[in-house]
């Protein structure tokens, strides 16, 4: 007697019932769309040249400001502390650790090449990411020198994401210190969240081959919005309750650490906004959890 047999039996009664019910159909074949594509890997390849590119970025930016603001070190720091609000957790740290790096022109210039190299990996991982998720065939992908036109677009859209986020931050912060009502700091976080969706809806298209619809990647733009500000919130209530007095995330080692799970948490998440835009675009429910 097969002692597998009871298992099997069970399994299969199991796959059958959450074939039957959308709710349970839905969320397992985003989930097996993300095993086809093999995520982990993809968020991988995303995270890496995310993060050769952000960490220059970061020496640049307080490059810049200590040259730029070096008689303002007030606001020098407002708006150093508006960029980093997307790092809510390790944002204390990479304030403490990044400042000084990139001072002298060498530096700065290797800093400005590895962030351009970074940039440009990111935006044609990108496309490779999204053309897989999506399913579109190699010869209806775009070439040289599409495909590069719209690695750069990536890139705008990602410049101007840091930028609205940074803007967004520093009226935030000056609205938090006046009179203002709860309906205007509502209309102010419904701003923001607005045009990161929109951000995200055109970086979506820059990296997508126009075989598909600009409307299916609409839920995909909007479900990533959702987890990139709610894990912004979580973020910051861990940081203000949980980590105030932990050392874990300290020095340069744990900085680099925090900062790549951060953003391969990020990753991810986009990710699965991603497939579930697919599975829906593409009515690709239900599906068996074995085959």
């Amino acid at each position: 007697m097969d002692p597998l047999a009871w298992p099997r039996a069970v399994a299969r009664r199991l796959d059958r019932f959450q074939q039957r019910h959308a709710v349970l159909a839905f969320p397992v074949a985003v989930w097996r769309e993300l095993q086809k594509v093999k995520a982990g890997y993809l968020g991988a390849i995303l995270t890496f040249f995310a993060f050769i590119s952000l960490f220059p970025l970061l020496l640049i930016l307080t490059t810049v400001l200590g040259v730029v603001l070096r008689h303002y070190p007030g606001i020098q720091q407002r708006v150093l502390n508006s960029a980093l609000v997307d790092f809510p957790v390790i944002g204390d740290q990479l304030k403490n650790n990044i400042h000084g790096f990139a001072r002298n022109g060498v530096g700065l210039a290797l800093s400005i090449i590895t962030t351009a190299i970074g940039s440009l990996g990111l935006a044609n991982a990108a496309q490779y990411v999204m053309n897989m998720l999506w399913g579109v065939p190699e010869d209806r992908r775009p070439g040289f020198p599409m495909s590069w036109l719209r690695s750069f677009g990536i890139i705008a859209s990602m410049g101007l994401g840091v930028l609205s986020t940074t803007m967004l931050t520093a009226v935030g912060q000056w609205a938090s210190n006046r009179a203002f009502d709860m309906a205007s700091r509502i209309g102010l976080l419904a701003a923001s969240f607005v045009l990161t969706g929109l951000l995200f809806w055109l970086g979506l298209r820059m990296a997508t081959a126009a075989s598909v619809r600009t409307r299916d990647l609409f839920l995909g733009a909007l479900i990533a919005t959702v987890f990139w500000q709610g894990l912004q919130y979580l973020g910051g209530a861990i940081a203000a309750h949980q980590l105030r007095h932990s050392s874990a995330l300290y020095g340069v080692f744990g900085l680099v650490l925090g900062l790549v799970a951060w953003i391969y948490l990020l990753t991810r998440l986009t990710l699965i906004a991603v497939a579930t835009d697919v599975v829906r675009a593409h009515r690709a429910w239900p599906r068996s959890l074995f085959d």
